[in-house]
């Protein structure tokens, strides 16, 4: 399966698993990239000598090209570029933020970088400063999303026809049947979450993982639009968030719901009645934990018998 990005990642499969918080660290990026695919560590919800270690044992664990994300408003986001810099990471794709504040710097250092937009103008922008590829991430995606709430389906057929660099599908994606889908929109490869979210290899806790595979078509909600929207799977502490929404809650009164360290208490330690578990409108079609090697051969199945029926349907 070649593409743009299979050529520029140098990678097998043009499939990329989300740099999730919490969730991808180095067992799951390696496991990734030893699949064929491109994994990514989470550098979100690490500090920089974390995230030297996370580096340092995806790549003892293979010696196929893996990356990191960045959300650049981290405030200590040049420190981690310091540790991605130290360790030569060759691939990082960075996020919220403006990559051109550190572009140049990564460049210098013959890295390769994507960055993820939530609409055109953004991609316009990202490929302006010199990125190598833009991340085109719908509304479906879980955790922050963009302002505009444009879905998947929309957003990525108007990026492929806008940029010159290759587009990577993201948001809502977790079957071959979607991968097909987005390739044929114009994509160059996907990026995947919440399927790889719920695996074997994953650093989430089980209780996140269950809640994903037990969650259905609405299984999720966007919330949190006056501080950033944000898709998390309805639990108590999104129930309070929709009341507070509804009873037309201030900025200030919305952080102050917020608090620190949600994420964490959901997604790593469990916390049901009041962490943030955030996940994709995909959690829908997650029915099972398995591992990372089960979940590319089912995705690789379900892409060719996509693509067989969507030939047949041509010659008939």
């Amino acid at each position: 399966m070649k593409t743009a990005i299979t050529e520029l990642f140098n990678i097998k499969y043009p499939i990329i698993s989300g740099g999730m918080v919490w969730v991808s660290g180095w067992k799951l990026a390696s496991a990734v990239s030893e699949n064929g695919g491109l994994g990514l560590i989470g550098a979100g919800s690490m500090k920089p000598e974390l995230l030297r270690e996370h580096i340092q044992k995806c790549r003892a664990a293979t010696s196929k090209p893996f990356g990191v994300n960045l959300p650049l408003m981290r405030q200590d986001a040049p420190d981690l570029i310091d540790v991605m810099i130290e360790e030569n990471i060759e691939i990082i794709f960075t996020s919220a933020g403006h990559p051109g504040k550190y572009i140049d710097r990564l460049k210098s250092k013959n890295a390769l970088v994507a960055h993820v937009v939530a609409n055109v103008k953004q991609g316009l922008k990202v490929q302006e400063v010199g990125c190598d590829a833009a991340v085109g991430e719908g509304v479906e995606a879980g955790g922050h999303n963009g302002a505009d709430e444009i879905t998947t389906l929309c957003l990525i057929p108007q990026l492929a026809d806008r940029l010159n660099i290759p587009v990577i599908a993201a948001g809502g994606i977790a079957d071959g049947r979607q991968i097909a889908a987005c390739l044929a929109l114009g994509a160059e490869g996907v990026q995947i979450g919440t399927r790889f979210a719920a695996s074997e290899e994953s650093s989430a806790s089980e209780l996140y993982k269950n809640q994903v595979i037990s969650s259905s078509d609405n299984g999720t909600v966007l919330c949190m639009r006056k501080i950033g929207n944000t898709r998390m799977i309805k639990n108590p502490f999104a129930e309070k968030v929709i009341e507070s929404e509804a009873k037309c809650a201030s900025k200030e009164e919305m952080l102050e719901l917020l608090g620190r360290k949600r994420e964490r208490a959901g997604i790593f330690e469990g916390n049901f009645e009041e962490g943030m578990l955030e996940a994709g409108q995909s959690s829908g079609l997650v029915n099972e934990i398995l591992p990372v090697k089960t979940i590319f051969s089912n995705l690789l199945s379900e892409f060719e018998r996509a693509v067989t029926k969507l030939n047949a349907l041509q010659k008939s």
